[in-house]
Parts: C-alpha cells; sequence; structure tokens
C-alpha cells in the first residue's frame, strides 16, 4: 500500500482536515432529479428496437467471422438502458459471455482518474496551472531528451522551457512518454532501464515508486508543445495521495464508487468476483486461446502483490458501472441523488484544451477525447461534443450530450485482429435514434 504521509505536504493536508467539515471530503447530495440508470423500451426514449438489432447482428456476425471471441455491448439513452446483452465466450474453454462480466478497461481508468483530480479541485486544493512540482518536488527542473546512444542507452539533456503543469498531464501535453508502448524506441529503453511500471502489474510496486523514477527521466518536448500520449494519469495518481492523505484506491472507492454505485469496478477484483473477470485471448491456428504472460500478466486483476493502483490503465470495470460513470456526465456531474461534480466543471471538463495539436476533427478536453463540428460533419463520429476513449484489451465507449446516447462495447484481445466492431457500433447505435 502506498504510504500516504511520506511526503511532507501530506502532514500539512492531514493537519487541516481535522478541522474541515465532512461534506467537504465526501459528495454532496443534490438538487438533480437524475437517478441510477434503469432500463426501459427503446421507443419510450426514442430509439427503434428494429434499429437496434442491427447492433446484435454486427456483434453475431464479428463472432462468427472470428473477428473477437465475446461481447458485451450497452445503449442507453436518456438515463435508461435500451440494449444491453452479451455475445460469444468469456475465455477460451468456451464459457459463454454474461452480461455482468468483468473486463480489463486499461485508458478507460484514465477519464475516471482525471475525474477524481478535477474533484479535489473543486475544493479548492490547486489550480490546474500549478506546476506539479509544487506538490511533487522530484519533477522540478524537468530536461528534454536531446541526444541519444543506443549502444549503452546514455543521453544527454536539454532543460524545458517551463515546468509540467497538473492540466498537461491531464492532457498528455505534459512530454512525458509511456514506456513500452511508446511510439519513440529510445523512451521504451529509456523507462525500461530506469524500471518504469507502464501499465499494470502483479509486482510489488507501488504507484509512488514508479512516479518518482519517472520524476527523473528525460521529455518528449517542452510541456505544452505538444500532444504525447503519456503516464501523466499514472503521476496524478500518486498525485491524488499526495492531496487527499488516502490511498488511491481508497479516495475512487470512498468518493467516485460507491456514491455512483459502481460496485464492480476495482484495481484489483476480490476473490468473490475473480470468476466473472473475461480472459484475454488471441487468435493462434485459427482457434482463441489464452493470452500468455509477455511483459505484463494478463492476470493482473486476480492474482500478485494488488499494490499498483495505475491510473492510466489499471482498473477493471463492467459494461454498466463504465455506462454509469458516463450518464453521471451526461447529467451534469450528478446521478443517484448524489452530485460527483459541478455542471460548471463538467462544461470545463467537456471543452477542448490542446487546441489545434491533434487537428479539426478531434482535440481533447479534460478527460477525454472530443469530437468537433467538422468531425461530426464528416459522419460516423456521433454529435458535435461527443466524447469518448477506450482501452489497450480493446474496448470502447462515447457518450453523445446532444442525444442523451451512451454506448460501451467490451471485448478482451491481444494480438492480431480484424476487429471492426468499434467503428461500427458507433455509427449502428446513433442509426437507431428515432425521434
Amino acid at each position: 500500500m502506498p504510504d500516504p504521509t511520506s511526503h511532507p505536504l501530506h502532514y500539512r493536508f492531514l493537519i487541516v482536515a481535522l478541522f474541515l467539515p465532512l461534506p467537504l471530503f465526501s459528495q454532496t447530495p443534490t438538487l438533480s432529479k437524475a437517478v441510477a440508470l434503469t432500463t426501459a423500451n427503446p421507443e419510450s426514449v426514442g430509439m427503434s428496437s428494429s434499429r437496434l438489432a442491427r447492433i446484435d447482428q454486427m456483434c453475431l456476425d464479428a463472432i462468427e467471422n472470428q473477428e473477437v471471441p465475446g461481447i458485451v455491448a450497452l445503449v442507453a439513452r436518456h438515463g435508461k438502458i435500451v440494449f444491453h446483452k452479451a455475445f460469444g465466450q468469456a475465455t477460451a474453454d468456451g464459457r459463454v459471455q454474461k452480461n455482468d462480466d468483468i473486463f480489463r478497461i486499461a485508458s478507460q481508468s484514465k477519464a475516471i482518474t482525471s475525474t477524481a483530480v478535477m474533484m479535489l479541485w473543486e475544493e479548492g486544493k490547486f489550480r490546474l496551472d500549478d506546476p506539479i512540482s509544487d506538490y511533487i518536488p522530484e519533477f522540478r527542473n524537468p530536461q528534454i531528451l536531446a541526444n541519444f546512444r543506443y549502444s549503452d542507452t546514455s543521453y544527454t539533456t536539454t532543460p524545458a522551457d517551463k515546468e509540467i503543469t497538473i492540466r498537461h498531464l491531464l492532457t498528455h501535453t505534459s512530454g512525458l512518454g509511456y514506456g513500452i508502448i511508446d511510439g519513440d524506441e529510445r523512451f521504451k529503453m529509456i523507462y525500461q532501464k530506469a524500471g518504469i511500471t507502464d501499465l499494470f502489474s502483479t509486482q510489488p510496486v507501488t504507484i509512488k515508486e514508479s512516479v518518482l523514477k519517472l520524476a527523473n527521466l528525460p521529455l518528449h518536448h517542452n510541456p505544452g508543445e505538444k500532444y504525447t500520449y503519456s503516464e501523466g494519469l499514472d503521476v496524478l495518481g500518486y498525485f491524488i495521495e499526495v492531496i487527499s492523505g488516502l490511498s488511491f484506491d481508497e479516495f475512487l472507492r470512498t468518493r467516485l464508487f460507491d456514491p455512483l454505485g459502481m460496485s464492480d469496478t476495482y484495481f484489483y477484483l476480490p476473490d468473490s468476483k475473480a470468476k466473472r473477470l473475461v480472459a484475454v485471448q488471441q487468435r493462434l491456428n485459427n482457434e482463441w486461446s489464452q493470452y500468455p504472460v509477455t511483459f505484463y500478466d494478463t492476470d493482473y486483476p486476480i492474482k500478485g502483490a494488488k499494490s499498483f493502483y495505475s491510473g492510466g490503465a489499471g482498473l477493471s470495470s463492467t459494461a454498466r458501472d463504465y455506462a454509469t460513470f458516463l450518464q453521471m456526465y451526461l447529467n451534469g456531474g450528478a446521478l443517484n441523488g448524489v452530485r460527483i461534480l459541478s455542471r460548471t466543471t463538467v462544461q470545463s471538463i467537456l471543452s477542448n484544451q490542446v487546441g489545434e495539436l491533434l487537428g479539426d476533427q478531434r482535440n481533447y478536453g479534460l478527460a477525454f477525447g472530443l469530437t468537433t463540428a467538422i468531425g461530426a460533419a464528416k459522419g460516423g463520429n456521433a454529435s458535435t461534443g461527443t466524447f469518448d476513449w477506450g482501452g489497450y484489451f480493446n474496448t470502447q465507449y462515447f457518450a453523445d450530450p446532444q442525444e442523451g446516447l451512451i454506448g460501451v462495447i467490451m471485448k478482451q484481445t491481444q494480438g492480431p485482429v480484424s476487429d471492426q466492431t468499434s467503428w461500427k457500433f458507433r455509427i449502428l447505435v446513433e442509426q437507431a435514434v428515432d425521434d
């Protein structure tokens, strides 16, 4: 477990906490009438049952064509679940896929971590443009990679022109890299040599240990200069521990998951739910088989040390739990009688924070990728302002505020696959609107 009192700033936050009223550290009741997700007839919320049936056929075809071994798909509109079905197999030995199966959601964890950061921001704990070094001093005076020698992985650096801020970390503009999945081979080698834990782990390592190693490594570029997908959300997972005085796991459980009723979302699954975990499978010799241990063990959520709380990639969840999280956003920050974020904070989160760094069809807010007006006009991307992302093990989601729509599609594969369900699913959800 991380030691939340090992940083000097912790003492200040913990002492102050003793004299603050409880509501500041727990989610508040809300005047919003938004209730938990419930099921409803599609036509009651302006969806066509016959058009939703096209999703059934798409999923069946994908399994028949051996694109994926199994799928759980969920569609909700205006807070009502109108489609929630499972197809195919959950494990290589043929266990039938079920609606409530649990999937490794990998990078879908990022939006949850970002939400936790913004919850603390609402309490006035920090400003988004504060240097992260104000709270994790090891990040002070960042350096940019200048020259690299492949023969021995030695390198030289030059000083960055500014400090990394919390906003940079939220928006993947900090200049940090992503180790084993980085697009630059130099950073893969540098991170591996430094012992960075990039994604998930069964080893007895903590997020603090990995982040403090990361703080000593060079950046791709000056902070704010470019968009580079990074481990910034892992840094923010540790930052949440520093600010809150809680382990990251405990913060998410008590401040977000329990209030929203997300009872199947965890870094590490309890034994009672382990059998619901879907296997990661690969297509090998024309058969689906269990994906082997490579640079990570895919059984990390049910075995090993269970101590690494990766803010960027560590969570597992169900389609319904993740839809619940997205519905909170569509409701302007409230759900089930509880307010997680204010409506104005949600507006900021769902606003472009990276200018033109991603082109004219997509941009990025403080937690999600966003569809621009040009992207929406192209077709297939849903409405302007739709927010989305996906995960390393082949999971995807989107939420369309204009239409009140949520789509979540979960699969678990690695290695080469010809899966086309992600882009097809979004089209088929949107075409089912019938009002």
